[in-house]
């Protein structure tokens, strides 16, 4: 179903420091670097709460390792509730270790400038993934394509039911499961990324019915309504990236939150075999029952999600894995230098 792929230019991370370190950065870098042994290299990625820049932590006999560190932008540090946020996002995410899910390493602060040290990913995100595939008008391959979303399953289902030290069930809701927080690194790895708005039953969070949280195109139905979300909600935005992933379109496109609604509430979702002929049956229907707007119709754990993905997957007996994930990821990004992929 793949059209001939051809390079995209993308940058390999640096070795050297260089000018996309800012200016209020750069003056501290070297007494982060003391006190922390994580030396700067340079920015890598722009969020709504912060930037990321690539670094390398230092220890002792030559010890070093490529990590990254995500800082809360300066026109945000005069705001209480974002510090706190951003402190709550490091404590919740450091306590969930798993192959899915992006691993925070420590949180530290030097002059206010408060700062993650977590796991870096030599790859791509899913958003990026889409974006070449659209350039090159071609779709994405289905079976990687269900692979990546069932990795993601597995993320999920291990924040979603992770309990504290007492046994209590956190109650974690990821609320912003978007292509652009699911990395895919160069050795086939897929991960779960930034849990800057998730929702755990131990954080002090703003009401949802006051407040609305996530991007509008992978908004549930019960989320952009503001109403209180479970982790049904997640499996929902998930099958809106997988339907993104099999036809290269978004269900939704709209730009407020009432219109957004309107068309949830009208509008059924369209079988994406109408956009994508040939599609297989059973992959389909996996997707229609996520995207029910009735959470009581759809898979009611991320491990139900998975589990009907890798049932479909793996029914002949084989079926994608990591290594041909990431055989596949050089295809789409031949450009990059496979001697750095380790």
């Amino acid at each position: 179903m793949n059209a001939e792929l051809t390079p995209h230019r993308g940058r390999a991370p640096s070795t050297e420091r260089d000018a996309e370190v800012d200016a209020s950065l750069a003056s501290a870098a070297r007494d982060i670097e003391y006190l922390t042994r994580c030396r700067i290299l340079r920015k890598i990625a722009d969020g709504g709460m912060g930037s990321v820049y690539l670094g390398e932590q230092r220890g002792e006999g030559g010890f070093a390792k490529t990590v990254a560190l995500k800082f809360i932008k300066p026109q945000r540090l005069a705001n209480p509730d974002n510090l706190k946020q951003f402190a709550e996002e490091a404590q919740l995410v450091a306590d969930l270790v798993h192959t899915n899910i992006v691993q925070v390493y420590n949180l530290a602060s030097y002059h206010d400038r408060l700062f993650i040290v977590m796991e870096y990913l030599h790859g791509k995100t899913l958003a990026e993934y889409l974006r070449v595939h659209r350039q090159r008008r071609c779709y994405p391959d289905p079976e990687m394509s269900a692979f990546m979303v069932s990795r993601v399953c597995r993320g999920l289902d291990y924040a979603h039911t992770k309990r504290d030290r007492t046994g209590r069930p956190l109650g974690i809701v990821h609320r912003d499961v978007t292509p652009s927080n699911v990395m895919m690194d160069f050795r086939g790895a897929v991960k779960l990324t930034d849990f800057g708005i998730a929702k755990a039953l131990t954080m002090h969070m703003p009401d949802e019915t006051q407040i609305i949280m996530g991007k509008l195109p992978y908004m549930s139905p019960e989320q952009a309504a503001a109403r209180v979300t479970d982790a049904r909600s997640d499996l929902y935005a998930l099958g809106l990236i997988l339907y993104e992933l099999l036809t290269l379109t978004q269900v939704y496109v709209a730009h407020t939150r009432d219109e957004l609604l309107a068309m949830m509430t009208r509008y059924k979702v369209r079988d994406p075999r109408k956009i994508v002929p040939g599609l297989p049956e059973g992959l389909v229907e996996i997707v229609m029952r996520a995207l029910q707007r009735n959470v009581d119709k759809r898979y009611q754990s991320a491990r139900e999600f998975g589990e009907a993905l890798e049932t479909y997957m793996y029914s002949k007996g084989y079926g994608p894995t990591n290594e041909k994930l990431a055989a596949h990821l050089l295809q789409v990004w031949p450009e990059v230098d496979r001697d750095r992929i380790e």
